[in-house]
Parts: structure tokens; sequence; C-alpha cells
């Protein structure tokens, strides 16, 4: 448990501005390249659904499962109030969540604790596992889970700070993608179930205005972020 601890709360070593700046370079092309972001957008949708449980959890309902989708699609499925401040809480928390654990990790990169993020990242995975009720959710858990620990047991100081500075501005540039998807699916009717829409029919503000809401926590978590990372190296 020493040697558990030791390696969570290890001091990582000052990066070099070049791997920062290439860990930034790589994020935002894989963001963009479309046949890198159809496998990459399955990590978003780990952090999406992780949102939606953990909001469920702290608002008290009742975790009953989560299914994740070869088509990057996922659910999470809780039981509880359909209505009130704790459905909506967790509704809203989808979108954003990548984004606000990707500004989470970037204020822990500010303490060099880079191992921090990469063990945080295995933990959540591992407890999500206790709820996978799929295959395919299972087996992308189990990849994004065992790439991290790979990492975070085996490999060198500066290994870890390059991957943690790499999933951390890989979740900031990649939040407000979904987020524009969102609304051209809106567009078209072709996402008449999405939680802009769940949340429309919850309270009395329209489906775009959540997803106007969505877009601001993401592109200002990305530049709150991005400024954290950035400022101290420069």
């Amino acid at each position: 448990m020493t040697e558990f601890w030791d390696r969570i709360s290890a001091v990582s070593p000052d990066p070099p501005v070049w791997i920062v700046q290439a860990a930034a370079l790589v994020a935002l092309a894989i963001v963009l390249i479309p046949q890198t972001w159809r496998i990459a957008r399955n990590v978003v949708t780990i952090a999406h659904e992780g949102a939606h449980l953990f909001v469920a959890l702290i608002t008290g309902r009742q975790l009953m499962g989560l299914r994740l989708h070869s088509d990057t699609s996922g659910v999470a499925i809780s039981k509880g109030k359909p209505t009130g401040l704790g459905v909506i809480a967790m509704t809203f928390a989808g979108y954003i969540g990548p984004s606000l654990l990707g500004l989470g990790a970037a204020f822990v990169l500010g303490t060099q604790r880079a191992s921090a993020v990469l063990w945080i990242g295995i933990i959540s995975i591992a407890l999500m596992l206790l709820m996978i009720r799929n295959i395919y959710g299972f087996a992308s858990l189990v990849t994004v889970g065992a790439a991290l620990f790979v990492v975070s047991w085996w490999g060198t100081g500066e290994q870890q700070v390059a991957v943690a500075y790499f999933l951390t501005f890989f979740l900031l540039i990649a939040g407000p993608r979904p987020v524009l998807e969102l609304q051209r699916s809106r567009s078209s009717g072709r996402a008449r179930d999405s939680d802009a829409d769940q949340l429309a029919r919850l309270t009395f503000l329209p489906g775009i205005v959540w997803v106007g809401l969505f877009l601001l926590v993401t592109v200002g978590s990305l530049a709150m972020g991005a400024w954290r990372i950035l400022v101290p190296v420069q």
C-alpha cells in the first residue's frame, strides 16, 4: 500500500516545453482528423458516461448499469426521481464531463503530479467496470485502463509526464467537438432524445440553450486548462 501511494503522490519531473507542445499538437491532430477521431471518441464517451454516473451517485440516485457501444454512443442507467435538480444535474453532466475532467487534470499537472492524473483515470475506469453491462463496453474500459496502468507502473517519469499531458490536452480539446456534433444532429432531426432535449423537457429552457451552455463550459474549460498548463512553462 505504501508503494502504491508513493506512486500516486510522486512529484513529476518538470517537462521540457517541447513535450507539452507536442502533446497538445498530437491531441489536436487526433481530434481534427476524422479517422483518428472515430477511435479516440470512445475515450470521450467513457468520460461522458462516467460523468453521468458520478453525478447520479452524488445526487442520491441508484446506479443500475452502463453500456458503451461501437458507434461511440453510450448510456448510463440510474434509478430515482424522474424530475428535479438531481436528474437535471445528472443529464447536464455528460457533455461537460470530459472537459471538466481535463480541467481538473490540468490543475493537478500544475502541482507536478502527472502520475496522479494517470491513477485517477485508472481508478475511475476500475469503478466503471463494476457497472458495465455489455462486452464492447467491457473491452473498451479494459483497453484504456490497461494502457494507463502500463504507463503508470512501468513507464519512466518522462513517459508518464508525456502521457498525462497528452491525455489532459485531449480531453480539453475534444470536449467541444461532441457538442457541435450534437447540434448538427439536432438540426437534422436525428437527436430528438439527446441530453439537451431531455433537459428542455425537464426545464423551461429550450434545447438550443442547453447546447449553448454545453459549449460555454467546454470552450471555457479548454481556455482555462490551456492557460493553466501553458503559462507556467513559457
